[in-house]
């Protein structure tokens, strides 16, 4: 009997990689930023760019997780080895993995995956690290996502899409009259 392997979808973050991150240009783009005018805006926005950006976010996760990691080199070199490891062994396959013969299933892969990056860190005396490095990362995130104008094609079609754009002038906004 033949056995189907299915993918898991993270496994295919290689693959659509390219397709997902978006380009550092508008990212960053300065003329892109504007304070959400009300509380209801700032709602639309948070998913809409959390989902539009959500590879560029990852990447600056990592970045600050590193950098988090320069004074601690064992800790670094860990972490670097650690994300080899999950991007070889989990991430960019897209056929099972096996050793000596046999098919390993993904969920041990995980397991072991996930085991190894806790026994490095917990070896390393990183925890402190890592949670500052998560927490300073998921304030620069929500900052950018609250402040940047969603460039996601979906905005419109959000539940406030309609009331936050009128659809005149180059304002996100919409288009403002003198009283």
């Amino acid at each position: 009997m033949a056995s189907t392997y299915n993918t898991p979808p993270a496994q295919n973050l290689y693959a659509d990689t390219a397709a997902t991150i978006r380009p550092w240009r508008d990212f960053l783009s300065l003329s892109s930023l504007s304070l959400p005018i009300s509380f209801s805006e700032l709602n639309s926005r948070l998913p809409s760019n959390l989902r539009h950006f959500r590879l560029n976010y990852a990447l600056l996760f990592l970045l600050v997780l590193l950098l988090s990691l320069l004074s601690r080199p064992l800790a670094l070199i860990l972490a670097l080895l650690a994300l080899a490891a999950w991007f070889l062994l989990y991430l960019s396959r897209e056929e099972p993995l096996a050793v000596l013969d046999f098919q390993i299933d993904d969920r041990a892969v995980l397991v072991v995956l996930a085991f190894a990056t806790a026994l490095a860190v917990t070896l390393t005396h990183v925890w402190a690290n890592v949670v500052i490095a998560a927490l300073v990362s998921a304030g620069l995130v929500c900052l950018h996502a609250a402040i940047r104008f969603p460039a996601d094609p979906d905005y419109g079609e959000s539940p406030y899409g309609a009331l936050l754009s009128s659809g005149a002038g180059d304002s996100p906004r919409g288009a403002y009259s003198h009283v």
